[in-house]
């Protein structure tokens, strides 16, 4: 009989040994989470540790309100790595090394080397935004979530999220057009 994901809460709340089925089904994804926010493996895999660790604490707390049970890890996630850069007062850095994926008739240098200053571009420009910004793009596209999920984990409302999803990909489109027409008016003719 295979169980339900609110099954397995229920019996990991009488019996703390059923949480390891929750852990290894949402280790990979809070870690990847993690270490995007964080930027490094060691600090990615304390606080991962420290996120299941807290959940399986407060477990008794936890309710069902309709939204995955990687929701609420997500959001202890959130909160643990909001205080870690609190504490540390680092700036936010968005780690986005192997994203984009040249494939195999894209071989040729120029194309290589155009699509390197592009990554480097928009690189650039996913750090320059505010940090809610940045774990919004997370979120969405790497680690896939809806939209009701990310707002569970933000803080916000469904509504709230496609709004600030939609000024984010405008200030994306105007910093990258920005930097373009800089770029152009620098070039050597």
């Amino acid at each position: 009989m295979v169980l339900g994901e609110q099954e397995i809460v229920a019996r990991a709340k009488e019996d703390p040994a059923a949480f390891s089925a929750l852990y290894e089904a949402y280790v990979d994804k809070i870690y990847s989470y993690v270490y995007h926010r964080v930027g490094n493996h060691h600090d990615a895999e304390d606080l991962t540790s420290r996120t299941f660790y807290k959940a399986l604490s407060n477990l008794q707390r936890y309710t069902d309100r309709g939204l995955p049970f990687s929701a609420w890890l997500y959001r202890i996630a959130h909160n643990l790595v909001a205080n870690f850069h609190r504490d540390r007062g680092r700036r936010e850095v968005l780690c986005l090394d192997g994203l984009i994926i040249a494939g195999p008739q894209e071989k040729a240098p120029e194309v290589m080397v155009e699509r390197a200053e592009n990554i480097d571009s928009l690189q650039q420009a996913l750090r320059r935004l505010p940090s809610e910004r940045q774990e919004l793009l997370i979120l969405k596209h790497n680690e896939g979530l809806s939209n009701a999920e990310i707002g569970s984990i933000m803080g916000r409302s469904e509504g709230a999220i496609k709004s600030l999803y939609y000024r984010t990909l405008l200030a994306l489109k105007r910093d990258l057009t920005k930097k373009r027409g800089s770029d152009r008016e620098n070039e050597v003719p």
